[in-house]
């Protein structure tokens, strides 16, 4: 059984944003929550699209923050891991690129997302960025094993976070359609980008088992303590 298996499917890296005023996640979703549509047949009427609590605002804030603050610490932990394992392993020098490119990929798609609906990025990403490197770092230098451990272990909590937001807002969505209202195009390609992205990161887990991430040693104390703290990341990013 492949690890992605293992993550429910159905059901967060740090950074420097643009220097212009940040504001909550108020204008955008607003706007087209409170629109109208056109329909197709003059004889229907027109669905409205239901306005945002504050709730559901803050959560979208949230969401966007602690992504955007865990693709960059993944992009850090690939810069700092791939020379050290490049040099050790030259043949994992591609699979070290592909990861790499993917979760800087991620980055900028939360990065416009965050300066698209003015939110503000976490207060925390100069200490994000120097532990990101730091983990990175430390578990190349431990060896191949060690450094897809710390893969296996970020993936795991990485692939479980999309999991429950991508859960919230298919939750948001069903209420919306029972209530007779219409889901506009820019909510659903949301859903639609977590998706996406949590794949790519269950992928890098699958990466990571295939190539020994369990002969680490000792595994369940690397594995522990690094999930442990992505978790904690997790949960002050999302508030700070």
């Amino acid at each position: 059984m492949s690890a992605v298996q293992r993550i429910a499917r159905p059901a967060r890296r740090l950074c420097a944003c643009p220097s212009s005023p940040m504001r909550t996640f108020t204008t955008a979703p607003a706007r087209l929550a409170t629109t109208t549509t056109t329909s197709s047949s003059s004889s229907e009427t027109p669905k409205k699209r239901k306005p945002l609590t504050q709730e559901q605002r803050d959560f979208l804030s949230s969401a966007l923050r602690v992504n955007q603050a865990g693709e960059l610490a993944a992009t850090l932990i690939y810069t700092a891991q791939t020379p050290p394992i490049v040099r050790a392993q030259p043949h994992l020098r591609p699979l070290m690129k592909h990861m790499y490119d993917q979760e800087a990929a991620h980055l900028e798609t939360f990065n416009a997302l965050i300066h698209k609906h003015r939110v503000r990025p976490t207060a925390l990403y100069p200490l994000w960025s120097v532990m990101a490197s730091g983990l990175g770092w430390s578990t190349a230098v431990m060896g191949r094993e060690a450094a897809m451990a710390c893969t296996e272990a970020v993936e795991t909590e990485i692939g479980s976070h999309y999991n429950e937001q991508i859960r919230t807002l298919l939750e948001m969505v069903t209420a919306w359609e029972a209530e007779g209202y219409e889901v506009g195009p820019e909510f659903t390609d949301l859903i639609s980008t977590l998706r996406r992205i949590r794949d790519e990161e269950l992928e890098h887990l699958d990466h990571a088992v295939e190539h020994d991430a369990k002969k680490a040693d000792p595994h369940w104390l690397l594995t522990g303590v690094i999930r442990a703290g992505c978790r904690g990341a997790i949960w002050v990013s999302e508030r700070v």
